[in-house]
């Protein structure tokens, strides 16, 4: 099993350095799910906000790029791609990112980080509609580059309420 790389001998608090790790390409994809009635999926184009699904695509793009902003001990990253596609399904929304970089560590966080954000901000446009939407499901789909290599979810079935994950 592999351990925790952001611990310091005594148990603090560390950035990993990274120094001496060769740049390679590498590339991270990640979703999540905002669970909604009916209602508010019927209300997406009326909104007086504007376009919920394109605000909250160029919010998760923008937030991807935040990342070593929002999360203090990621590294920042000359990010070469993101992408976040907002699909209307029969019970919400999926939020999926796709990341690219050319650097010396990976960008799952920036991918997590672009869904969260998406999805938080669909929450905003759509709340006076309904405030009991729920964000599940946030998650890495896939990964690939670095030592670790290619990882890839495995998809289990379970009884969701929504589409599933």
């Amino acid at each position: 099993m592999a351990e925790f790389s952001h611990f310091g001998k005594d148990g603090s608090a560390k950035m990993v350095d990274v120094t001496s790790k060769p740049a390679t390409s590498r590339r991270a994809r990640a979703q999540g799910f905002v669970m909604m009635s009916r209602d508010v999926i019927k209300s997406l184009p009326r909104n007086p906000k504007g376009n919920p699904l394109e605000i909250a695509r160029i919010a998760g793009i923008t937030a991807a790029k935040q990342t070593a902003a929002l999360i203090p001990l990621c590294h920042p990253l000359p990010l070469t791609h993101v992408d976040v596609d907002i699909r209307v399904e029969s019970k919400g929304l999926r939020v999926e990112s796709t990341v690219a970089t050319r650097a010396v560590t990976g960008v799952e966080m920036e991918a997590l980080t672009a869904v969260s954000v998406a999805a938080l901000t669909i929450y905003d446009m759509c709340k006076a509609v309904d405030k009991s939407m729920v964000i599940t499901d946030i998650c890495l789909l896939e990964k690939s580059g670095g030592k670790s290599g290619r990882y890839v979810r495995e998809v289990k079935k379970r009884g969701r309420k929504h589409d599933g994950a």
